[in-house]
């Protein structure tokens, strides 16, 4: 997950988190989070990005709604980064 910002990071961790991860409720939860608003020019880019870098797959609902669920090499990646984090804090 080096190679992500920390926007692309939040929204895996946003996909893992949301019942149906579809772009409006990715959206919806991010910035609730975020306590800022996340435009779609932002956000369907990232996702794109996401899927290119093999850590998301994007396949559609319906013909409107596409949905976003996080690849095993996601979860790894995310397993390995918290693993990395844990270590940095101080006890």
């Amino acid at each position: 997950m080096y190679d992500l910002t920390g926007f692309q990071r939040d929204l895996i961790y946003t996909i893992s988190g949301t019942e149906e991860p579809y772009g409006l409720a990715i959206k919806e939860a991010l910035q609730q989070y975020r306590n800022e608003e996340v435009n779609h020019g932002r956000l369907y880019p990232n996702l794109d990005t996401l899927v290119e870098k093999g850590y998301v797959e994007k396949r559609a609902k319906d013909r409107r709604t596409n949905l976003y669920t996080l690849t095993e090499s996601a979860r790894t990646a995310v397993n390995e980064r918290r693993i990395w984090e844990d270590s940095q804090l101080a006890d």
